[in-house]
């Protein structure tokens, strides 16, 4: 497959690929598309950032315009992947008369009810909110003969096994299947065989390897120093910039930094609506500012040209996700930077992502255990030596002046209390006199 004029597609769907400029397949669209397009079910694995929403959007599209009555659903982990994918479905119908609707949680649910009383064909959502609808009753899945899983494992990890069950149970027996998944375990083949029916196993490139045309590069910082280091770099270079942190307070303290040094930034996280992460994404796509900062939340999904570097100023916890964050530059073929801070205590998190994207990598050891191999021995237990007992008379001066002024504090408490003692007995007599003298003159009253 050379191009998308080889294939038979619908008329209207070719007109709508020459309009957006899709020419030539990438690889898993040169792989997924025919087969897809013959009716089978597909296990697929590509590098993200490869066009897998193409490989499974385009027959999705030819089908809903050759028939009149089938649906097609498409199930994504995040709001964000959702937005787009369907983004870019709307741009793949074009004139044709599918009707669509977008159900991800954050979402006005009026707004999605007015969209399902439409009865539209094709529906692209998030596991928990198409849930939602099936318990509702507003959405039926009789008609569904296209179902799309994508990034599965993503899915699967953030615990909507459940819910992706339940709506395989409920579409139609006899419906076409394609399942993407960055990565393939057990849980992914276990699902597969499950509900997929003899499907075609397609996959380009390591799932665990970058894109080649990603200039990776790793500074080494101190904690205390590691802010001072992200502005050279932001100094240094140009274009826009993704940067990546562990929580999503995180991110609003690095904005508010960033604004405070004169730098256009703004965050997006799980903790935000959804009208106001669309409007976060809108304006990074239009250049309204120039950093965005981000927790793992942008590291799938987001998918903007524009973005020329990703800096993780937080390593990611979990490996994989690594090849996700710096997957979102570089995109379609252009070219960008990944820069990796690398802190005291992020070793171990570095070494198991190098493990991840080379298989051969070994451990070096560091460098202060190089130096303390390379010391003598008697000459540093001698200094060490001396180092303690400084340390211990030091701790012995810091005692006794503590027992000292324990010594005089106890003085005065003691000083202190008599005095104090002194003067509550006579306030006690004092009252006391007081109390007879006003007693004696209500005697004299009641006379």
């Amino acid at each position: 497959m050379e191009n998308f004029l080889s294939l038979e597609l619908e008329e209207t769907l070719v007109e709508s690929l020459a309009k957006i400029n899709f020419r030539t397949p990438t690889p898993i669209q040169a792989k997924a598309i025919p087969v897809a397009l013959e009716g089978k079910d597909i296990l697929g694995t590509a590098q993200t950032g490869t066009g897998k929403t193409g490989a499974f959007g385009i027959p999705l599209v030819n089908l809903l315009l050759k028939t009149k009555k089938e649906t097609a659903l498409v199930m994504t982990p995040t709001r964000e992947l959702a937005t787009q994918v369907m983004q870019t479905m709307n741009n793949l119908i074009g004139k044709g008369n599918i009707r669509t609707s977008l159900l991800i949680g954050g979402d006005s649910m009026q707004k999605q009810l007015k969209q399902m009383r439409r009865n539209p064909r094709l529906i692209v959502g998030t596991p928990g909110r198409i849930n939602d609808h099936l318990k509702r009753q507003t959405l039926r899945l009789n008609n569904t003969t296209f179902l799309v899983l994508d990034e599965s494992d993503r899915m699967l990890d953030m615990g909507f096994a459940p819910q992706i069950n339940q709506v395989l149970m409920t579409v139609p027996k006899k419906h076409q299947t394609l399942l993407f998944s960055a990565t393939l375990p057990n849980n992914i083949l276990r699902l597969a065989e499950k509900y997929l029916n003899q499907p075609v196993r397609i996959s380009v490139g390591s799932t665990s390897t970058p894109i080649e045309k990603i200039k990776q590069e790793i500074l080494r910082v101190n904690d205390g120093d590691k802010y001072n280091q992200l502005i050279k770099q932001i100094y240094i270079r140009q274009g826009s910039i993704l940067i990546f942190v562990k929580t999503r307070r995180n991110a609003e303290k690095m904005v508010k930094r960033l604004k405070y040094d004169d730098h256009d930034a703004d965050a997006i996280h799980g903790n935000l609506r959804q009208n106001k992460r669309d409007r976060v994404i809108k304006a990074f796509r239009n250049n309204h500012f120039r950093i965005l900062v981000g927790t793992d939340v942008a590291s799938r999904g987001l998918d903007i040209p524009a973005i020329k570097h990703v800096i993780n100023y937080d390593l990611p916890q979990v490996p994989e996700d690594f090849i996700h964050r710096i997957g979102r530059t570089a995109r379609a073929g252009l070219e960008g930077s990944a820069l990796s801070f690398i802190g005291n205590e992020d070793r171990s998190k570095w070494n198991a992502i190098q493990r991840l994207i080379n298989p051969n990598f070994k451990v070096e050891l560091g460098s202060d255990i190089r130096q303390r191999r390379k010391r003598g021995g008697r000459a540093f237990d001698r200094r060490d030596r001396r180092s303690k007992n400084r340390f211990t008379k030091r701790k012995r001066d810091n005692q006794d002046r503590r027992e000292d002024n324990r010594t005089e504090k106890n003085s005065r408490s003691f000083n202190f209390k008599k005095k104090f003692n002194g003067k509550k007995k006579g306030f006690k007599k004092r009252f006391f006199n007081k109390k007879k003298r006003f007693s004696d003159k209500r005697q004299n009253f009641r006379k």
